[in-house]
């Protein structure tokens, strides 16, 4: 009698087991199901530009859509790379301009005043830290008339003051990121610094930063995206299509009566390339980045 007790026991924690197997499989089966349907539906854009710059223009629109191209042309890429009409390789290096220095000013401001919310002790900190996150519910429209007329005073529009000078300064978002990973370094590394003699400014340089590379990479790359694909800034405050970055730049490839489609997706693609190739090189550290900064509040 014991021994078919223990049998059918055996056999119901078997048969248990290979249920719970089954309804994992099954349930780690639809999750990679719905997955891969959303990644087909956000990449399926992307894989229209790519396909249409390599279309003749003849055949952009053409119903039913033509996914793979045929004929396979790099007209598209020609024209937008050596058009007299659109120089290209003028808002290349006006985008790299605005995004490089945009990620300096971005790191240290952001930085500095991330490590004084975190690691010092000082009057206020706490309320200007609420106040601070307060200016995130701010949006851009609002602030944007008020802006132009600042700047229009202090004589800057049509240059990169307005675009790069701000970012010097200092942003909500990326403070916040930063002083919630300064609280994650014990501070047993910064009293014992103090003990030694260092100043501030040396446990900023010498623990802080080195130790915070993981945020300062996924600022440096968000910053960068956002710049790298900022429309509305330069079009407000620049005026001189010479200083155009590409976002802006590739605008003017689309006319009130005709627009160069072959031309306008390839330049896109060509503007897109970067991001994926960072973001490719550096998504270990960018997500370690976002995910350490959460731990300790």
């Amino acid at each position: 009698m014991a021994a078919v007790s223990a049998t059918t026991r055996g056999g119901f924690l078997a048969w248990a087991r290979q249920s719970i197997a089954v309804q994992h499989f099954v349930r780690r089966g639809i999750t990679y199901i719905i997955l891969t349907f959303a990644a087909v539906l956000f990449l399926t854009p992307l894989f229209w530009m790519i396909s249409t710059s390599f279309k003749t223009p003849e055949k952009i629109f053409l119903f039913p859509p033509q996914l793979v191209p045929d004929p396979f042309t790099l007209r598209g890429y020609e024209r937008v790379l050596s058009s007299p009409s659109f120089p290209f390789f003028l808002y290349l290096r006006n985008s790299l301009f605005y995004a490089v220095l945009s990620v300096i000013g971005i790191v240290l401001s952001c930085s500095l005043v991330g490590y004084s919310f975190a690691c010092l002790r000082w009057p206020g900190r706490d309320a200007i830290f609420i106040v601070t996150l307060a200016t995130m519910m701010i949006p851009f429209p609002v602030v944007m008339v008020p802006l132009y007329i600042v700047f229009k005073f202090l004589g800057v529009l049509n240059t990169y003051w307005p675009l790069i000078g701000p970012n010097f300064l200092g942003t909500a978002f990326f403070i916040f990121l930063m002083r919630q990973f300064f609280k994650t370094i014990p501070l047993d590394l910064t009293e014992a610094a103090r003990v030694d003699g260092a100043s501030y400014g040396a446990i900023y340089a010498r623990i802080m930063m080195p130790l915070a590379r993981p945020v300062v990479a996924t600022t440096a790359l968000f910053t960068f995206l956002y710049c790298w694909n900022d429309f509305l800034g330069p079009l407000i405050f620049l005026s001189d299509d010479k200083k155009y970055p590409l976002a802006l730049g590739l605008a003017l490839l689309r006319g009130q009566h005709r627009s160069e489609w072959d031309m306008m997706m390839a330049g896109s693609t060509i503007v897109s390339l970067p991001i994926i190739v960072l973001f490719f090189f550096t998504q270990k550290t960018f997500i370690q980045g976002i995910t350490l900064t959460g731990i300790k509040g």
